[in-house]
C-alpha cells in the first residue's frame, strides 16, 4: 500500500507561487512553438511549410509514447526526494540547451538534412520538458484534494505559463526580432531568432530550478511510491487499466479537441497579423498586452466559475463562448464587414475579441485540468492504485497538442490555400487570403465542436468527489483497523 498523504492545512501562497512559476517553462516553450516555429522554419529557413507540419506532428506522435511512460516511472520512482523533484531538478539543463538548438540550425544543410535535425531536436525538446511538466503537473493531485482548490492551484499554473510564454513572445518581436535596414519586416529576421533562444532557454532553466526548489519542502508529506517491485507487464497493464477509465477518456478527448483548435489559432495567429490584417511588428506585439489580460482574467474567473456552476457545467459553456469570438473577426471579414486594414478601428476590434477569446479559453483549459486531476480519486477507488503522474502525462501530451497539432493543421492549411514562402505584406493574392479565411473558421468550428461534445461524457461532480473521498477514507480507516481486529 501507498503511504496516504500527511494532513495539511490549506496551501500558503508560496507554494501556490512556486508551484505555478514553474509553468514559465513550459509557457516559454509553448508559445515558441505555436507562434513562430512554423513561420520561422518556413519563412525565414526556407522548408516547405507542409514538411514543417509534418515533421512537428511526428515529434508530437512519438510525445504519445513516451508521456505515459514518464508518468508511470514518475508514480512508481522511490527516493529521498520523492517520487516527482528527481525529475524536475534533472530536466533543468538539457531543457535549456535543446530549445537553444532548436533555433540555431545548421548553415548550408540540404532541406532533408534540415527537417531531420528539426525532427530530432523538436522531440528532444519535448521529451525534456516532459520529464519536468509531467512530475511537476501531478503535483497538483498531491498537494490538495480539496474539489475547489485544486482549480485555484492551476489556476496558478495557467497564470504563470502564459505569462512565461507572453514575456518571452513580447521580448522576441520587440527585442529580438525588430526591423532592420536590411530586413523591414521584423519577423523575418533571422538572426534574432538565434538570440531569441538563448534568452528563452536561460528563462526556462531559472523557472524549473526556482519550482523544483520553492516546492520541495512538500516532499516530506507526499506520497510515496508503491513498496513493491513492478514488473514490465504489470507496468503496462496498469497504464492500460487506469488510463481506461471513463470519465478520464472524455475529458482527455475534449481537451484535445479543444488543445488543437487553439494551438491552430496561435500557430496561424501569425499569418493573419501579418498578411489577412497587415499589422507591423509593434502592433502585433501589442497584442501579447491583449493574451495577458485574458490569462489574469482566466486566471481570477476559473476559481469562482467552477464553484458556482460546478466544473463540467461551466466547461460546457466556455467552450462555444470562446469559439464566438476566435471566430468572429475572420468570419466578419469575410462579409466585408471589418474596418479597412491600416485602421485604428480594425485593432481595436481584434484586440478585443482576442481578450474576450482567449480569456475563456484560457478559463475553460483551468478548469479542463482541474477536471483531470479530480479523475485521480476516481481512479484510485475503481483499481486501488494512485496514479497522478499517468494522468498528469496525459494532460501534458494535450497541452503539447497546442503547437504540435496546432502547427500540424495551420502547416495543412497554410500549404492548401497555396500560401506562398517569403511572401512581402500586402503583396499576396487577396483570393489566397480569403481562402485562408475560408478554411480556417470551418475548421475551428469543428474542433470546438467535437470539444463539446465530448464533454457531455464527463462523469464526475462536486457531490460524486466528495463521496469517492469518503469512501477512500473508510476504506483507508478499514486497513488501519485491520490489523486490530485480526
Amino acid at each position: 500500500m501507498q503511504r496516504p498523504p500527511t494532513a495539511a492545512p490549506r496551501l500558503s501562497f508560496p507554494i501556490r507561487l512556486f508551484y505555478g512559476f514553474g509553468s514559465v517553462a513550459f509557457g516559454a516553450k509553448d508559445n515558441g512553438f505555436s507562434y513562430f516555429l512554423a513561420f520561422f522554419y518556413s519563412q525565414v529557413v526556407g522548408l516547405p511549410a507542409a514538411k514543417v507540419g509534418l515533421a512537428i506532428a511526428a515529434a508530437l506522435i512519438i510525445d504519445a509514447f513516451i508521456d505515459p511512460v514518464l508518468g508511470q516511472i514518475s508514480d512508481n520512482t522511490r527516493s529521498r526526494w520523492g517520487r516527482r523533484h528527481p525529475f524536475m531538478y534533472a530536466a533543468a539543463v538539457p531543457v535549456a540547451l535543446s530549445y537553444l538548438l532548436l533555433w540555431n540550425p545548421p548553415q548550408g544543410w540540404s532541406e532533408n538534412a534540415l527537417i531531420a535535425y528539426l525532427i530530432v531536436t523538436a522531440i528532444f525538446i519535448r521529451t525534456f520538458i516532459s520529464t519536468y511538466e509531467i512530475p511537476s503537473a501531478a503535483l497538483a493531485a498531491e498537494l490538495t484534494t480539496d474539489y475547489d482548490e485544486r482549480t485555484q492551484l492551476l489556476a496558478y499554473r495557467f497564470l504563470f505559463a502564459w505569462v512565461g510564454g507572453l514575456a518571452t513572445y513580447a521580448a522576441a518581436l520587440a527585442i529580438f526580432l525588430k526591423p532592420t535596414p536590411e530586413q523591414p519586416v521584423g519577423q523575418l529576421n533571422a538572426a534574432g531568432y538565434s538570440n531569441y533562444g538563448i534568452f528563452a532557454a536561460a528563462v526556462m532553466f531559472v523557472a524549473i530550478v526556482v519550482s523544483a526548489l520553492g516546492t520541495h519542502s512538500e516532499i516530506k508529506r507526499l506520497r510515496e511510491a508503491p513498496h513493491e517491485k513492478i514488473s514490465m507487464s504489470r507496468f503496462w497493464r496498469e497504464m492500460a487499466g487506469t488510463l481506461a477509465n471513463r470519465s478520464f477518456l472524455m475529458i482527455l478527448g475534449s481537451a484535445f479537441c479543444l488543445a488543437m483548435a487553439v494551438g491552430l489559432g496561435f500557430a496561424i495567429s501569425l499569418y493573419f497579423a501579418t498578411y489577412f490584417w497587415a499589422f507591423s511588428s509593434g502592433q502585433i506585439a501589442g497584442f501579447t498586452i491583449s493574451s495577458l489580460i485574458a490569462a489574469v482574467i482566466g486566471f481570477a474567473a476559473a476559481p469562482p466559475v467552477a464553484r458556482r456552476f460546478d466544473k463540467k457545467p461551466a466547461a460546457v459553456a466556455l467552450v462555444p463562448a470562446a469559439l464566438l469570438f476566435t471566430i468572429a473577426p475572420v468570419t466578419l471579414r469575410l462579409f466585408g464587414l471589418m474596418p479597412e486594414n491600416g485602421t485604428i478601428a480594425l485593432y481595436g476590434t481584434v484586440f478585443v475579441a482576442n481578450v474576450i477569446s482567449a480569456s475563456t479559453a484560457t478559463t475553460a483549459a483551468i478548469v479542463f485540468t482541474s477536471m483531470i486531476a479530480d479523475v485521480v480519486e476516481d481512479a484510485e477507488l475503481k483499481t486501488g492504485r494512485r496514479q497522478e503522474g499517468l494522468f498528469f502525462a496525459a494532460a501534458a501530451f494535450v497541452n503539447k497538442a497546442v503547437s504540435g497539432l496546432g502547427i500540424f493543421g495551420a502547416a495543412m492549411i497554410v500549404g492548401l490555400v497555396k500560401f506562398p514562402q517569403g511572401a512581402a505584406p500586402g503583396a499576396v493574392d487577396p483570393d489566397i487570403l480569403r481562402n485562408l479565411g475560408l478554411v480556417y473558421v470551418p475548421v475551428q468550428i469543428l474542433l470546438y465542436g467535437l470539444a463539446t461534445l465530448l464533454l457531455l461524457g464527463y462523469g464526475i461532480s462536486r457531490a460524486s468527489h466528495a463521496e469517492t473521498l469518503r469512501q477512500l477514507a473508510a476504506r483507508a480507516e478499514a486497513i488501519r483497523e485491520g490489523p486490530l481486529n485480526g
